[in-house]
């Protein structure tokens, strides 16, 4: 029998967001792959996936489990097997094609975005979008919440425009500068990006890119990402899902 790769419970946060059913003819029990796929097209197109890690934040928010003190991003690259969309040569991977993750945090190492570029685009070049890309949280009454009074990163983002990026949104940037501070400074608050990192490797598909449409590895990305918050939440998943703690 086949491993339940979302739980149930997951499920049911999932159903509200749904287009209502087609009328189709009678398919197989289980689906067909093709269906599958077409699915998951479909429902990213919808916004479903971002409404989904929309609703699960704000259920870490409500459970006082986002830290807004600070926050932290980072990029990290997998092989694309199979060329396309947001493809690149990795420099560090001796040209080979690959593709980047950009992940932003908060200090619990909770994802509040996930971008996907190609190898060969800089780290700082998607900042402004990954950072924009966290949704609104609201907490009671007010405005919802999205920015951290401290954003971490690496010499990568040794920019002046990052830090008047992160300076308009009215945060105070904490990057470390190229030739002055080392990385074990900036560590002490950086780590928990890297951890998060590691959380999404038991996703294999994530490991090696082998899809050719940008969105669909994009959508495989913001599911992982929800599961690893549904985690956060304390519900029991299948498999070795992680529970986000602070340090």
């Amino acid at each position: 029998m086949a491993r339940e790769i979302l739980p149930s419970e997951l499920w049911k946060r999932i159903a509200p967001l749904l287009p209502p059913p087609a009328p189709k003819p009678k398919e197989m029990g289980c689906g067909s792959g093709m269906t599958c796929w077409r699915r998951l097209q479909a429902w990213h197109d919808l916004g479903v996936w971002d409404d989904l890690l929309r609703i699960l934040l704000e259920e870490l928010n409500d459970a006082g489990r986002i830290d807004w003190e600070r926050g932290a991003l980072d990029a990290s690259s997998i092989k694309g097997k199979k060329g396309g969309q947001t493809i690149g040569p990795n420099p560090t991977d001796r040209g080979k094609n690959g593709t980047r993750h950009h992940l932003i945090t908060d200090a619990n190492g909770i994802p509040m975005a996930v971008l996907v570029g190609p190898a060969n685009q800089h780290d700082s070049v998607p900042f402004e979008k990954l950072i924009d890309a966290a949704p609104g949280l609201r907490h009671g009454r007010g405005r919802p919440r999205r920015r951290f009074r401290k954003l971490h990163a690496d010499k990568a983002y040794d920019f002046r425009r990052c830090r008047m990026a992160c300076r308009v949104r009215g945060m105070l940037s904490r990057i470390a500068r190229r030739g002055v501070e080392t990385a074990e400074k900036l560590g002490k608050h950086r780590w928990v990006v890297e951890r998060t990192f590691a959380w999404f490797k038991p996703f294999r598909r994530l490991m090696v890119r082998y899809e050719r449409r940008a969105e669909i590895h994009l959508a495989f990305l913001k599911v992982a990402a929800s599961r690893i918050c549904f985690s956060a939440l304390g519900w029991s998943c299948a498999g070795s899902c992680p529970q986000p703690h602070p340090r």
